[in-house]
Formats: structure tokens, C-alpha cells, sequence
């Protein structure tokens, strides 16, 4: 028990700490998460994934890798949440709500502090490109299921153009291959807004706690928490054992995918209103309970 306690004092305290923060802040000076959320979402977000993709030193084998297990991972977990969600009737923009909320996990600004916490450099490496990869399918497919709530499918495909994080995506990965560099300004200026990402989504997570209340969704809320929390830790590590995933990676790639719900889903909930207080509440219960599933877990990857 006592190594538990260290496990979740030392990697998972100073999360929810400034998390803590956001929250105690918010509900002192009555601030509007939604302004930072697009900040987020517009500005920080795209300049973390272009310094992520632009820097990272994974040969190829690796990167094929990494994004093969992801693409798995999120396409089972898929149609296990959309099989399940069929067999309880939900109607079509809670059904989104419920496919965003256990596909996409809290990759980032959870995921990559821990895993630098608990694994350090080398994991993170590799967390970064799982990471990137999520925030790919969270601006590309996660767009396009959010809007499919209340637009076609050809209307939510349209809406992708709208969003920075794909533009930047393409520029890190032509910067990745090719070797380019930004001018100096605006590498430093890229780097600043990059390195307040983290951060920022931390203080944001606090924040949305504060709007949070009960909306009436038991069961949609009990089948994202068992898949995201439950079955998607399990399913990473069998996925990892047959893709034969060892070492840093391992533990990278199976810890990324057992974070609670992404942060960034509630920001997507609120652009498509897609029961954003629903996506809120099941941020807000996965992330409470995630300790009790991701220290453990940490023991057993050997941190």
C-alpha cells in the first residue's frame, strides 16, 4: 500500500493539483472556461502538436508502429461503444457524445506528464507520438462524429477545414521529413504557445468542473466509465502483447491509452452540442476515478 500511495503522490498528485487550481480559481472569480478552451482549441492546442510531430526523433518502424496501435485501439473500443450504445437505444447525439467520450482519452495533458513522471524521457517519446496520433483522429474523426449529431456525414467532413490542429498536423509532418526549421521568432513564438498547452488544458479540466451537474444519463455514463477506465487498460495491454510492444514503449502506449476521457472532448461537445454537461460529468467522474486504476497500473508497467 505504501508503494501505491508514492506511485499516486509522485505521478498522479501534481496533476490534480493544478487541476485543484483551476477549479478553485474559477469558482472564485466566476471565469468562462469556454475562452480558454478556444485558446486551447485554436491556438495552443496546433502548436503543440506542430512542435511534437516537427521534433520527434522515433525511426519508422516506430512510428508505424505506435499509430497502428492506436488506430486499433480506437476502432475496437469504437464498436464496442457503438454496438453498446445500440443494444441501449441511445438516441443519435447522445451516442455521439458517448463514442467521443470512450475513443478519445486524455492522451495529453494527463497522459504525457505522467508518463514523463512515472517513465521519463524515453517513454515520453513515445507517448508524444501516441498523443500525436489521438490528436489526428480527435480533430479529424472526433470532429466529424461530434457534428454527425446534428450534420451529414459530407457537412461534418466539410467542417475539418475550419480547424487549425490539421493544418498543423500536415506542416509538422512535412517539417518532420524534410528537415526544415521555422525562422527564429517564430519558432520561439511556436515553442512559447506549445509549452502553455499542458498547462493550460490542466487549469481547464479544474475549470469545467465547476459548470458540472448531474444531467440524467446513468447508463451512457456507466458504459463510457467501464470502457474507458476498465476494458481499454486491458485491451491495451493484450494489443501490446500480440503487436509485440516492449520496454519504454510498452509502457507508454498501454498507460496513454488508459487515461479518463480527453479534456478536449468537452470543447467538442460545446461547439456541436452534443450534451456537453453530459460530456462534462463524465470527464469530471473519469478523472476522479482514474487513480484507482492507473496506480495500479503503474506498479505493474514497473514504475
Amino acid at each position: 500500500m505504501t508503494q501505491l500511495a508514492t506511485l499516486f503522490l509522485n505521478n498522479l498528485g501534481p496533476i490534480l493539483l493544478v487541476s485543484a487550481a483551476g477549479f478553485l480559481v474559477s469558482k472564485w472569480l466566476k471565469l468562462n472556461p469556454r475562452t480558454l478552451s478556444q485558446l486551447i482549441f485554436y491556438i495552443f492546442s496546433p502548436c503543440l502538436v506542430f512542435n511534437l510531430l516537427a521534433t520527434s526523433e522515433l525511426n519508422g518502424q516506430e512510428i508505424v508502429r505506435t499509430i497502428s496501435f492506436a488506430a486499433l485501439m480506437m476502432l475496437i473500443l469504437g464498436l464496442l461503444a457503438w454496438g453498446l450504445g445500440r443494444v441501449l437505444r441511445l438516441e443519435r447525439r447522445l451516442l455521439a457524445a458517448v463514442l467521443i467520450a470512450v475513443l478519445f482519452m486524455n492522451a495529453g495533458n494527463y497522459g504525457l506528464p505522467l508518463t514523463q513522471f512515472a517513465f521519463g524521457e524515453t517513454a515520453l517519446a513515445h507517448a508524444s507520438l501516441f498523443f500525436v496520433c489521438t490528436s489526428l483522429l480527435t480533430n479529424s474523426l472526433g470532429i466529424v462524429i461530434a457534428s454527425s449529431g446534428s450534420l451529414g456525414l459530407l457537412a461534418s467532413i466539410k467542417g475539418l477545414l475550419r480547424f487549425p490542429a490539421i493544418y498543423a498536423l500536415a506542416l509538422g509532418l512535412i517539417f518532420n521529413r524534410t528537415g526544415w526549421e521555422l525562422p527564429i521568432p517564430i519558432d520561439r513564438s511556436v515553442d512559447l504557445m506549445a509549452g502553455a498547452a499542458i498547462p493550460a488544458m490542466l487549469i481547464l479540466l479544474g475549470m469545467q468542473f465547476t459548470n458540472m451537474h448531474w444531467d440524467g444519463q446513468p447508463r451512457a455514463l456507466a458504459l463510457v466509465t467501464g470502457l474507458r477506465l476498465v476494458v481499454a487498460p486491458l485491451l491495451a495491454l493484450v494489443l501490446a502483447g500480440w503487436m509485440g510492444v516492449q520496454g519504454s514503449a510498452h509502457q507508454a502506449l498501454v498507460l496513454e491509452s488508459s487515461m479518463p476521457t480527453a479534456v478536449l472532448t468537452t470543447v467538442l461537445a460545446t461547439e456541436f452540442d452534443i450534451y456537453p454537461t453530459f460530456i462534462t460529468t463524465t470527464v469530471f467522474l473519469t478523472t476522479l476515478l482514474s487513480p484507482l486504476t492507473l496506480t495500479p497500473l503503474l506498479a505493474y508497467l514497473g514504475a
